[in-house]
């Protein structure tokens, strides 16, 4: 994917971003992900000497925006300025190296968003469509497909989004859902015709076939690619309804740019601001042709808009494509879906009351690889690898050394090696990392620079210094030994300045050198003055990450629709008496549990209603062990109309409380309640 290698050292100019962040709530340590692999490897392109922009910002439009606003009783422009103020101390107490940080409500990115739309319009590639719209009449507002709620058309699954079904995968139309209704209100949208305005995307197949081949996206991206082009390209619906926050579009009074059209122009408007302050050539970075590059670093839930709809657009208005797009996967904690409940769900600015960032920092560097997979924050793994690695092997090779040079040598390092072969061993494997750097392969990185920390101190451990330095005849050889040692630190710290920024610049203090770069493991450090060692890093205490979990733990109430930005119950209608004595409520025995082969939530649950068994799929396979379902009693719903499934028919429906995902509870009646038995 990435144009040059790490051997060609001709001055490279290289733009980074980072998927820009919802301005909806505080950033987590999922959000760290994306964040700290595009600012390692930002740090590795400066530390190689080239020509680094890392520009980002918040994303701050669209219908959350403005209903998480009203909920809180202040306007958007308020809530989009709090939310943003608190991201920037969170990336800045990560070291989140961002040259700048521009939102996407800033009046550059409205200047640029007219731009392109002008150029596209220009162009005879916007055109306007009248669409049938979900509407809600008590809100008085067009839904975004989030916002409706209904049964599968395909698969008959009830509870699905507007615009994709979780269970069966079908994307859909919001009205094509089968008895729909608002998540604002709970009550049934009408369908309100409404004047869009589409991309035509479909007009750019070819040249999107031709970025898919290419270089610049991962296997599984490009695969990923193929199947929306099996599907046929479809024009992309750039626009929404008024109320929304965002940009209005030039001459259509009413009518907003939808926020997937200007969050990607964030970066554009991001940069030339950065490009203002710097004096920077701002169009050589983004003219159609540039020999500069362009690298965006995004997780993969949004993968279609910066590698489908991104890419035309740019390549539509006149402007260059990106060099590259590098998709990492999600984070979970401890082999699961992070959960409130559990305190697995760790904002930022939790982690940090508790824990030094560079924990964090290094242990996503030895997880992150260049393939698109989810990374799991295994917290014993956590503790041991960092205590481990930083504390117990790179900073361990300066405490043993650097003690007997300010006592014994008043801080001077010796004019020579004791040997030179722990130096050229460590100066050999700076092509093989800086490699594994370019290529976004941390994990590898970090495992041949801890084999040199290895190295290093079994070196220490042979020559002992300790011992020699009780004979007066080898006293300048402990010298030389530990300028050895110092060395060979010395070089971990260049090796892993991109991963610890802070650490790095305190031993650079200890060494009394200025900021390393990559060309300094070219020439050892010799007849040189330092300062007295003070530690670098503590071990991670196992009670410092309890409390973090135990400060990270909510008390949630289970909601019926957790995706309304209002907090309300889209259910909560009232029914008559009569029509709730139509459900028939009974209890079952789990006879048979298993894995539904294909199905991401699924379990297929055979039920035993006291003599009649009943096939059932039920959506808990995040939750639940099939094994451990096996013998228990639970409440089903006995007369629901059988659904087809593309698994199979649905015979009933489990009853299953709690917020969603690994947090469901199966209902289960006390003891002695028998099967069949009806529940009153």
């Amino acid at each position: 994917m990435l144009a040059q290698s790490a051997t060609d050292f001709k001055r490279r100019k290289i733009l980074i971003t980072n998927a820009l962040p919802y301005a909806n709530g505080e950033l987590h340590i999922g959000h760290m992900v994306g964040f700290l692999q595009a600012d390692i490897w930002a740090r590795f392109q400066r530390l190689r000497g080239h020509q680094v922009s890392f520009v980002g910002g918040d994303d701050q439009h669209g219908t959350p925006i403005m209903l998480g606003a009203e909920k809180q009783g202040i306007s958007a422009q308020e809530l989009i300025d709090q939310t943003e103020q608190s991201h920037l101390e969170a990336l800045a107490a990560f070291h989140i190296s961002l040259d700048n940080y521009t939102s996407t409500h800033a009046p550059e990115n409205q200047e640029l968003c007219n731009e392109i739309y002008q150029r596209l319009h220009d162009d005879g590639q916007i055109e306007v469509r009248t669409i049938m719209q979900a509407y809600d009449e008590e809100k008085g507002m067009f839904l975004p497909d989030r916002y409706v709620k209904g049964t599968c058309p395909k698969c008959k699954s009830a509870d699905q989004y507007g615009d994709n079904c979780e269970v069966c995968g079908t994307t859909y139309d919001t009205t094509d859902l089968i008895e729909p209704y608002s998540v604002l209100s709970g009550k049934p949208p009408i369908e309100k015709a409404s004047d869009h305005y589409f991309f035509t995307v479909s007009a750019f197949a070819e040249m999107l076939e031709q970025w898919r081949s290419s270089d610049a996206l991962q296997p599984e991206i490009a695969n990923k690619l193929a199947e929306w082009f099996e599907g046929g390209l479809r024009d992309w619906d750039i626009s929404r309804d008024a109320p929304y926050w965002g940009f209005e579009i030039p001459n259509a009074p009413g009518k907003y740019f939808y926020v997937w059209l200007d969050a990607p122009i964030g970066y554009m408007a991001s940069h030339k601001v950065l490009c203002k302050q710097s004096g920077d050539d701002w169009n050589e970075y983004w003219q159609a042709g540039s020999d500069t590059e362009l690298y965006h670093f995004i997780g993969k839930d949004i993968v279609r808009f910066h590698t489908l709809f991104w890419p035309a657009m740019l390549h539509a208005a006149g402007f260059r494509i990106p060099t590259g797009v590098s998709v990492h996967g999600f984070l979970t904690v401890d082999g699961a879906k992070m959960s409130k409940s559990r305190g697995t769900f760790i904002n930022a600015a939790t982690y940090l009351e508790h824990l030094n960032p560079e924990y964090l920092r290094y242990y996503f560097a030895a997880k992150l690889g260049a393939g698109v997979v989810d990374m799991d924050l295994n917290l014993d793994d956590f503790i041991a690898r960092v205590n481990s690695d930083i504390v117990g092997k790179m900073v361990n090779i300066a405490s043993r050394c650097a003690g007997f040079i300010s006592k014994r040598f008043d801080g001077q390092l010796a004019n020579s090696l004791a040997t030179l072969e722990l130096q050229t061993s460590m100066q050999n494997a700076s092509e093989k990392i800086a490699q594994q750097y370019e290529n976004r392969e941390f994990s590898q990185a970090m495992r041949s620079i801890m084999a040199l920390a290895d190295q290093a101190n079994q070196y220490i451990d042979e020559k002992q210094p300790w011992v020699l330095i009780r004979d007066e005849n080898s006293v300048a050889e402990v010298q030389e030994v530990c300028t050895v040692g110092l060395n060979a630190f010395r070089m971990l710290c260049i090796y892993l300045k991109p991963v610890l920024p802070e650490l790095i610049k305190n031993a650079e203090a200890f060494l009394n050198v200025e900021p390393l770069s990559w060309v300094d493991l070219q020439q050892p450090l010799l007849d040189h003055k330092i300062n007295r060692f003070k530690p670098l890093m503590t071990r991670i205490e196992p009670d410092a990450v309890n409390n973090m979990i135990e400060d990270s733990k909510e008390s949630l109430q289970a909601e019926i629709d957790p995706n309304s930005p209002l907090g309300q119950d889209p259910i909560s209608a009232e029914i008559n008496y009569d029509e709730f004595a139509k459900v028939d409520l009974r209890v079952a025995e789990i006879v048979a549990a298993e894995h539904v082969e294909g199905a991401d939530k699924l379990l297929q649950l055979t039920l035993d209603l006291g003599g009649e068994h009943r096939n059932v799929f039920a959506g808990i396979k995040s939750a639940y062990d099939p094994a451990d379902l096996v013998g228990r009693k639970t409440v089903m719903v006995a007369n629901l109309a059988p659904r087809k499934m593309r698994f199979g028919l649905s015979e009933g429906m489990v009853l299953a409380a709690g917020p969603g995902g690994d947090e469901l509870f199966v209902l289960t009646p006390d003891d002695g309640a028998q099967a069949g038995m009806r529940v009153k």
